[in-house]
């Protein structure tokens, strides 16, 4: 992206909405960052507004009152959310991206659209997922993000849309409460760690998974957004990876700073299908090939500074 962009942010008091609208707005200036949601919202100074993204027209209005070129369109219900609701799923998570698409055609602006690991499914190979892969998502969530991957594509190929996304995995964050999603496990257990001591964990012990910790995750998404477009032969759903740990792993290493900290497993036989359908790691090569991406943060540093940040 160049120096001055209007930027628009829906979902934006989400989990990884909230983050990113702080991070964008560090960057490129409070009053160049529209935030919107349906719900919620931010600690943060700059331009807000309440919508719901099932709404074309108001949407429109929003980017052409603002003047907006970018779009960062995080507005979805995430899996475990979806799967109760999957009619509403569908709903929210493809009416709302063919909203952001056809304004974004109209406007001219670029979006990026998140996927994330549920758009593989469980025919998917499981280890070192690659880029470019057999994908059968069996969950409505999955189904929503693979979708969306190629409509995507459909908007670039066919309409100069410059469009452009990441596979988010389990995303790691100590300021803000998960939303729904498979992975939330991972960041209710330092919490729990930190107040009671103890976690029961709604997945099975051994069950992998690859995980980002937030700041990744934001520096992976404005990266890409800014790389010059021809370095790109990918558009959408690039794998992008930092680690990849089990429930028991998680809790051993949390140990190291907190001795006492007990973990049980009540597991959620439907999240647990969701996470036996999804890759246990990530082949990110593509990523790293085209604009030079690279995690910071592992295993261990995530978990320091987790405790740290949560305890302040």
């Amino acid at each position: 992206m160049g120096k001055q962009r209007k930027i628009l942010v829906t979902g934006a008091a989400g989990q990884v909405g909230s983050d990113l609208t702080r991070a964008l707005r560090e960057r490129y200036g409070n009053q160049n960052v529209v935030a919107t949601s349906d719900q919620g919202a931010l600690d943060h100074a700059g331009p807000w507004q309440y919508f719901d993204i099932r709404e074309r027209m108001v949407l429109d209005s929003i980017v052409e009152d603002h003047g907006v070129d970018t779009i960062f369109h995080l507005a979805a219900l995430l899996s475990a959310v979806a799967e109760k609701d999957p009619l509403k799923a569908w709903d929210v998570n493809m009416s709302g991206l063919l909203n952001v698409l056809e304004v974004a055609r109209l406007r001219a602006c670029a979006v990026f659209f998140p996927s994330s690991i549920g758009a593989f499914g469980p025919l998917s190979p499981r280890r070192y997922t690659p880029q470019d892969t057999i994908q059968r998502p069996t969950s409505m969530y999955g189904i929503t993000k693979l979708a969306g991957e190629l409509l995507c594509d459909y908007y670039h190929d066919h309409f100069g849309v410059d469009t452009r996304g990441v596979r988010y995995p389990g995303i790691i964050s100590w300021s803000h409460t998960p939303g729904g999603g498979t992975t939330d496990y991972a960041v209710e257990i330092f919490r729990a760690a930190l107040t009671t001591g103890r976690y029961e964990c709604f997945l099975k012990p051994g069950t992998a998974l690859p995980m980002m910790y937030m700041p990744d995750a934001l520096r992976a998404s404005i990266e890409l957004m800014e790389t010059p477009a021809g370095r790109l032969s990918h558009r959408n759903g690039f794998n992008v990876a930092a680690m990849s740990f089990t429930p028991r792993e998680l809790a051993a290493e949390i140990r190291k700073h907190i001795p006492h900290f007990t973990m049980g497993y009540a597991v959620d036989p439907a999240r647990q299908a969701i996470a036996d359908s999804w890759p246990q790691s990530l082949d990110d090569s593509i990523a790293r090939q085209e604009w030079g991406w690279k995690h910071e943060f592992d295993l261990t540093m995530m978990v320091k500074d987790m405790l740290e940040k949560l305890s302040a």
